[in-house]
């Protein structure tokens, strides 16, 4: 091949990359069909993966929920030797290696249950009588058990994975003593009770007993509702039954006491 047609050639080759890169540069600049690079989609190619992130992160969130209501579930109607993490994914509808990924053991996967229901309990309180808001000892109290009552009862199977546990020698009791339990009852109901008695708004006792004592009576309308249905024809889901069982509480136990001597303080701090 001479020099010239060499040159026709390369001149050719280089107008095709040359009309070629102005049809991508164009398609870059203009084509908005969905599918198709644009220089737009370009800039936010950082943000769309930003955004396909956060959709997964909240896909797993809301997949661990799913896990953690199941196993409630599961661990209140069978307790946690009966339990089977095969049985909790079929309540999900999802495979069971999908919920071992989450939870790598059925303890792993109690543990997570009751941290999370503890934890759902303290931002309602939260939410019922803010930490930082100023309330008298006695008004805090009250809207912290009224709450543990309207808890139980939105959610009945707590109760009963509560009650589960509760034997002696019992592995999983005592770590939910020592992670869950403890930490509540002195970082923050008993300091409650005990200021409330102070200022002669509760009676005095040893405050652990008032605060079993109300755990009692706020988990009863849940521990026996069928009974009181069976028996009365009462729903203990109807908020007028919860609003007039409450009223009973106030009565009983949240009457006005600071006209009443103080008696000799015989606080216990619980170990």
């Amino acid at each position: 091949m001479g020099p010239a047609p060499v040159v026709r050639a390369l001149l050719t080759f280089g107008g095709r990359v040359a009309a070629r890169s102005l049809s991508l540069y164009t398609q870059a600049t203009f084509d908005c069909r969905p599918g198709l690079f644009t220089m737009d989609s370009a800039k936010k190619r950082a943000p769309t993966t930003r955004k396909f992130k956060r959709r997964e992160q909240q896909r797993a969130i809301e997949t661990r929920l799913m896990i953690l209501d199941a196993a409630l579930t599961e661990f209140a109607q069978r307790g946690f030797e009966a339990a089977s993490i095969r049985r909790i994914a079929e309540r999900t509808r999802l495979q069971h290696p999908l919920v071992t990924y989450h939870f790598k053991s059925k303890l792993i996967l109690w543990r997570a249950v009751a941290e999370h229901a503890f934890a759902e309990i303290k931002t309602a309180w939260d939410r019922q009588a803010p930490p930082d808001l100023e309330l008298p000892p006695i008004e805090r109290v009250r809207e912290e058990y009224r709450t543990f009552l309207r808890f139980t009862l939105m959610y009945p199977d707590f109760h009963h994975f509560m009650l589960r546990e509760s034997h002696p020698n019992n592995p999983r009791l005592a770590w939910l003593a020592k992670n869950v339990l403890s930490p509540i009852l002195n970082e923050r109901l008993l300091p409650q009770i005990r200021a409330a008695q102070d200022a002669g708004e509760l009676p005095p006792a040893n405050p652990i007993l008032i605060h079993y004592m109300l755990i009692g009576m706020t988990s009863v309308l849940c521990s026996l509702r069928d009974e009181i249905a069976e028996i009365s024809g009462i729903s203990a889901s109807d908020p007028k039954v919860e609003h007039e069982y409450w009223g009973l509480i106030e009565q009983t136990v949240f009457a006005n006491r600071s006209k009443r001597p103080k008696a000799l303080k015989i606080h216990s701090r619980a170990s």
